[in-house]
């Protein structure tokens, strides 16, 4: 008899167990992945009913706002966005019917006033007593309207973040939406040309061009196999990859410096570089870079594309079946091209302009409750690339470009600025994909900048250089000159 009585009490403590777990699974551990899925409208229309939390921007400009309707038990919130189409992309949209995105979807469950995965479990419970708590960003009103009137209405891209703390302080991406019109338009914004809803910010995937010279430079100079000082030959063409290479315009040097090479961006020297250095050398260098891997944005997972060498297959990711010579100076082949987004150029020259240490980019500056407790969301180094000495070293470079190379159009008065000019061609050589990046003053980097125009007839330095300055010029204030 004691037997039996032991059998079934064991059966029901591991029938309680599991019960337990499946239970727990879904309103514990699991709970959050259960509320994204676009299947699950319970959790959204039970929000509905709480005022949400409000986002900020850096300077206290509030960026959304709730609209009450109806009263009492059944009194729900709509989102509004009193900035219309300027933060578009980063603050993204929230709505019943439409789904969320942006920080609005990345920091949904502070927006709505979850303290945890278990304390949700008897927060639900209450939910109409819930408030949402607020959220302030990094982004910068004033120079995020200075980008999109720079680009001017031109299909693009521009990203601004601080080198230190990696604080992004403008996120623009063109064309844009307006996040009020989403409701009624997102089907309609989906199937238009120019696919205004893609963030070309953290999802676009255009070749960097000549810019990438400098992800090239910081591998062939850190890994110790160059000096700035090491001289090559620029005659044009050359056979690179079984092919010949060309520098712009067809311009040939004779024997020079990294240093002049990448003033001029001559193609056929860096070609060379990449092909000494090698694949595996490069590819190691890119990780560092954050190359090859979601970039560590607080910002949702689907709304973010990794930059890196594209085949047929997707990501290459080995040291072999790319033409490496051309991937160095920022383009490729049928084996794999160098395809990348400007949040991860922006990357690039921050990490330069850092002392080779790259900060974690980040949107989000504090959350905070209504009761007045903050959390503050701290810089976090992602990795050491190069070193100092290193990142000196390719600064000065870069601070060449503009002072007398292909960048002097995005020089500052009485500041020095760092950069490197990108023309990468497309559609078939029809047009030009322009970019420019850059960190300043280059001495003391305070900021560092990443632009790209689409389907331009100019060149990085004329285009995207020019739209670079005025950005640096807002953001650094008194610092930039007139």
């Amino acid at each position: 008899m004691n037997r039996s009585i032991t059998h079934l009490f064991v059966l029901f403590t591991v029938l309680f167990a599991v019960l337990v777990g499946f239970t727990s699974r879904w309103t514990v551990f699991e709970a959050e992945s259960l509320e994204n899925q676009t299947a699950n409208r319970r959790g959204i229309l039970e929000e509905a009913r709480i005022p949400r939390g409000t986002i900020f921007a850096a300077d206290g400009t509030r960026l959304t706002r709730n609209i009450p309707r109806g009263s009492g038990k059944t009194r729900t919130y709509k989102r509004s966005y009193p900035t219309g189409n300027l933060f578009s992309h980063p603050v993204g949209y929230s709505f019943i019917d439409a789904g969320r995105a942006g920080i609005e979807k990345f920091r949904n469950r502070a927006l709505v006033g979850k303290e945890s995965e278990f304390g949700s479990v008897f927060q639900d419970l209450g939910v109409s007593d819930r408030e949402g708590k607020d959220v302030r960003t990094t982004l910068d009103p004033a120079a995020q309207r200075t980008a999109v009137e720079a680009l001017g209405g031109q299909p693009g891209s521009i990203v601004a973040m601080e080198p230190s703390t990696g604080r992004v302080r403008v996120m623009v991406s063109i064309p844009d939406f307006n996040p009020n019109e989403i409701p009624q338009r997102k089907n309609q914004l989906n199937s238009l040309e120019g696919s205004p809803l893609l963030n070309r910010a953290t999802q676009g995937q255009s070749p960097p061009g000549s810019t990438f010279k400098v992800v090239t430079a910081a591998a062939a100079l850190d890994s110790g196999k160059f000096t700035p000082d090491s001289v090559l030959d620029g005659a044009s063409p050359r056979d690179v990859g079984g092919a010949p290479l060309s520098n712009a315009g067809g311009q040939s040097f004779g024997p020079i410096t990294l240093t002049q090479a990448l003033t001029n961006s001559v193609n056929t020297v860096w070609a060379q570089v990449g092909e000494q250095i090698g694949p595996a050398t490069l590819l190691k260098y890119m990780q560092r870079f954050g190359f090859n891997a979601d970039v560590p944005l607080d910002y949702p997972k689907d709304e973010i594309v990794p930059s890196g060498i594209y085949g047929e297959g997707g990501l290459v990711k080995a040291d072999s079946g790319f033409d490496v010579g051309r991937v160095a100076i920022g383009q490729g082949g049928a084996e794999g091209q160098i395809l990348v987004s400007s949040l991860q150029m922006a990357m690039v020259a921050s990490a330069v302009g850092n002392g080779g240490v790259l900060m974690e980019p980040r949107l989000t500056d504090s959350i905070v409750s209504k009761d007045g407790r903050k959390e503050e969301i701290k810089p976090t180094r992602q990795s050491r690339v190069m070193s100092e000495e290193t990142a000196g070293q390719l600064g000065e470079m870069m601070s060449q470009v503009v002072r007398e190379g292909s960048g002097t159009a995005g020089a500052l008065a009485g500041i020095s600025v760092a950069g490197k000019t990108g023309t990468a061609q497309v559609e078939n050589n029809a047009a030009n994909q322009a970019w420019f990046i850059a960190f300043a003053p280059a001495e003391d980097p305070k900021m560092a900048v990443a632009v790209t125009v689409e389907r331009t007839q100019g060149t990085g330095g004329e285009v995207a250089g020019p739209l670079a300055k005025q950005v640096l010029q807002q953001l650094l204030g008194d610092q930039a000159g007139g």
